[in-house]
């Protein structure tokens, strides 16, 4: 090769040398590292799980179902199925959602006697025509695929309701007090996403809702694009916290939509808690709390909370860390 040819090849390759790691993933030129996030410290074991299936190729979908199955099944949980605490009836009724790289959804909301809601979930999205079961007909669509009535109230949860029943003050976990009373404990709800070795992602949500609610009363947990939105061509994002405001911002959708034109996955959660900021007024904004975790294609990760001790958990192959979210107060 000649000088001049040799000088022309460089020039050919310059444009690739000069993309950082990222812009060079979207080109396909660097592999996929899986890996998996989830709201809250203790969901250290979700991701685990999580992780166990990614580490064998398994994909983003089952990644994230067998983690938040996890939380679910912990008696010891206040916030998540089995033990969860009940609304001011006394019922425990859960909520749950669950989204795959192809934008295929299924939720269920106020679903009662059935420990594992993701996986009702997950059969709405892949049995029926439809995304969202409700109420008995979620418990009748349950049982008839073979699930099992258990009750959920454990006598842990059954002592805090009939605590809380000595005043009956309908002033549900809406403070920032009252929602890190219920984190010393446990935590809360837990948002679950994952990117496995072949680029694709996933997402799930799980939770029994805001305690001593209103029965009926549905939080972000279920809903795509609060509390869980997907998008396999630009990233995920989950939600944890006062699920109203959560709602009032399309939270999750927001912030994918936000790394969608090139914010990092932790400026995009921030820009959706301004959004509330905006909406609301900062005395509003100062006595909530929502925490958002975000994953984008390219395998990083960010999460922001609107007060202080939001946690994320994150699992790959370099191990499972904490993340400490930064807040906005």
């Amino acid at each position: 090769m000649n000088r001049r040819k040799f000088v022309k090849s460089i020039g050919a390759v310059a444009p690739l040398v000069a993309l950082n790691p990222s812009e060079l993933a979207a080109f396909g030129s660097l592999p996929s590292r899986p890996i998996v996030i989830s709201t809250w410290e203790p969901n250290t074991k979700a991701n685990h799980a999580a992780w166990n299936v990614l580490k064998s190729n398994g994909s983003a979908l089952d990644a994230v179902h067998q983690g938040v199955m996890v939380p679910e099944a912990d008696p010891e949980d206040m916030s998540v199925g089995y033990g969860g605490l009940p609304d001011r009836d006394g019922k425990v009724t859960l909520d749950a959602c669950i989204m795959d790289h192809q934008g295929n959804i299924g939720a269920v909301m106020g679903l009662e006697e059935i420990m594992h809601a993701v996986s009702i979930a997950r059969l709405v999205m892949e049995k029926t025509p439809h995304v969202q079961l409700v109420g008995d007909g979620a418990l009748q669509f349950a049982l008839d695929n073979g699930f099992k009535r258990q009750n959920l109230l454990t006598p842990k949860s059954e002592k805090a309701w009939k605590k809380w029943l000595e005043k009956s003050k309908y002033n549900p976990l809406t403070t920032v007090e009252a929602i890190e009373e219920r984190i010393k404990n446990n935590h809360d709800t837990i948002g679950m996403l994952a990117l496995d070795s072949n680029r694709n992602l996933s997402g799930a949500c799980t939770t029994s809702g805001m305690a001593y609610k209103l029965h009926g009363r549905v939080g972000d947990s279920s809903i795509i694009g609060a509390g869980l939105y997907v998008d396999n061509s630009v990233g995920a994002a989950s939600a944890t916290g006062v699920g109203e405001d959560v709602v009032r911002i399309c939270g999750s959708h927001s912030i994918v939509e936000a790394m969608r034109y090139g914010k990092s996955p932790e400026v995009a959660c921030k820009i959706a808690l301004e959004r509330l900021i905006q909406m609301k007024g900062e005395p509003y904004a100062r006595k909530t709390q929502i925490g958002f975790i975000a994953l984008n294609k390219q395998g990083e990760v960010g999460c922001y909370s609107m007060v202080p001790n939001f946690t994320m958990a994150v699992e790959d192959a370099m191990g499972s860390r904490i993340i400490k979210a930064k807040s906005i107060y």
